[in-house]
């Protein structure tokens, strides 16, 4: 059993009012909550990291308090997966603060991206260097590529193209023991 209000204090003391929303605060009920409002539950806590480094502490910091972690993109899943489950101790590691993109190469044809990077976001970038991305969902203007490479996304190009995993050529990515792993790829 973990002791919220000591994580609660752990987590004021590691992260600022950009990265943390706790549940008096206005800005909390959207993340607990998925779209059609079929699903909602309580959290601890709203973690918004900016980047890797600070997914990382929030992952340390709830595996030393034995908090659960509801990782959530654009929290257009049509499951409830990206909300908690009503009763449990967690915390939701929102994306929605990592949408930079870092780098298009149009020599390689690639683009590298943080996970919270909507999807029209990309193709628009692709398309401004004369390229094309080929995954398109009707979500496409809130949903982030984080959860389209989680799911696996299919969309409406994916015999021609093939599923998000298709078009992934390396990842970084921050295991659940809170390491970095950096497996990106740009060939």
């Amino acid at each position: 059993m973990s002791d919220v209000p000591a994580f609660r204090t752990a987590l004021t003391a590691a992260f600022d009012d950009q990265s943390l929303i706790l549940p008096d605060d206005q800005r909390f009920a959207p993340y607990i909550t998925e779209w059609r409002s079929k699903y909602s539950a309580s959290a601890i806590a709203i973690l918004r990291p900016a980047d890797t480094p600070e997914v990382a502490r929030a992952v340390q910091l709830c595996q030393a308090h034995g908090i659960n972690i509801v990782p959530q993109g654009g929290n257009t899943s049509l499951v409830g997966g990206s909300v908690p489950v009503d009763g449990e101790h967690a915390v939701v590691i929102s994306l929605d603060r990592m949408a930079r993109v870092r780098e298009v190469d149009p020599v390689n044809n690639t683009i590298t991206v943080d996970a919270g990077c909507i999807l029209a976001t990309i193709q628009q970038e692709a398309e401004a260097v004369d390229r094309f991305f080929p995954l398109s969902l009707g979500s496409e203007g809130s949903c982030r590529i984080g959860g389209n490479i989680a799911t696996n996304a299919g969309g409406i190009l994916t015999l021609r193209y093939g599923n998000t995993r298709d078009q992934v050529l390396g990842l970084e990515v921050v295991t659940a023991d809170g390491q970095i792993w950096d497996g990106l790829n740009s060939q």
